[in-house]
């Protein structure tokens, strides 16, 4: 999987290996995948609200959250993003190596 793509393609792709898996370890790795993509999906519509003039209240209000603790949950959930995009890629170049 190609840490370049966008997270929707990532959680298609997630779940057709999901799909196709055929062992507890393939079929936890693809919900591996499909939890880190669902995360950065979540994470970059949260800003992208934010960039079109959503406010900390409106967000929280969509999970139930106050808009302090909105701003603690996607702070650390686009910081997480980041770190799971730049985690792929690391993978990534590892499993194109030859071996």
């Amino acid at each position: 999987m190609v840490a370049s793509k966008s997270p929707v393609k990532r959680i298609y792709a997630a779940l057709g290996a999901l799909d196709a898996a055929d062992g507890p370890v393939s079929r936890l790795q693809a919900a591996r995948l499909l939890r880190e993509a669902a995360e950065e999906l979540e994470a970059a519509q949260v800003e992208a609200a934010r960039k079109a003039g959503a406010t900390w209240n409106e967000i929280g209000a969509c999970y139930g959250l106050t808009k302090q603790g909105a701003q603690q949950r996607f702070r650390a959930a686009r910081n997480q993003a980041k770190a799971v995009t730049a985690a792929a890629a690391l993978r990534l170049a590892a499993d194109s190596r030859p071996e």
